[in-house]
């Protein structure tokens, strides 16, 4: 597997993560991910140059109390942020913790104009919108786990439906990280 190498953001490239700073709003980004597929490779190295550029970016390192459902601090996170960036990847819809925050933030960018930005790490846009390959083996088992759930796993299946109509970065387009900006 190629290393992710690290990158720039670059105000005169990149897409406006922070369009009109909010500064009603904590933080400039809300990252979501999962940790597993790229904690330390391709988030790590967004989160540095997110830093340098003196984006204020929120990430769940774990500190948060974990639980069943998304706690209150990170409701609170993803509405105090004016863009989230949802870094799908993989193993993401294994996660009822990333799915659950995905609703909230297409909730908050419908409700509160929150800027979204997809980016498809090592994933298909088309099995994330059509929920085939990784997407649909996830969605199957959460169908099979929650049965009595229905509501939830249908807004999970809604949710990666609308953030494939966004405008994001699809990154088997690019062979380096610092390409992307």
């Amino acid at each position: 597997m190629e290393k992710a190498q690290p990158f720039e953001v670059s105000s005169s490239t990149s897409p406006d993560l922070v369009p009109n700073h909010d500064c009603s709003r904590k933080y400039d980004v809300f990252l979501n991910f999962r940790g597993e597929d790229t904690r330390k490779n391709f988030m790590g190295h967004l989160r540095v140059a997110l830093s340098e550029k003196g984006i204020e970016t929120f990430i769940d390192d774990d500190q948060i109390e974990r639980g069943h459902f998304i706690s209150p601090q990170l409701l609170q996170a993803i509405e105090n942020s004016s863009c989230a960036v949802v870094i799908l990847s993989p193993n993401y819809a294994f996660s009822t913790w990333c799915l659950d925050e995905l609703v909230k933030i297409l909730d908050s960018m419908k409700t509160k104009g929150q800027t979204v930005i997809p980016i498809f790490y090592h994933v298909d846009p088309s099995d994330v919108r059509k929920q085939t390959g990784t997407f649909g083996d996830a969605i199957a088992k959460h169908e099979m786990c929650l049965n009595d759930d229905f509501e939830r796993v249908n807004n999970w299946k809604i949710a990666l439906a609308e953030l494939t109509n966004l405008a994001g970065l699809d990154l088997k387009n690019y062979r380096y990280a610092n390409n992307i900006y």
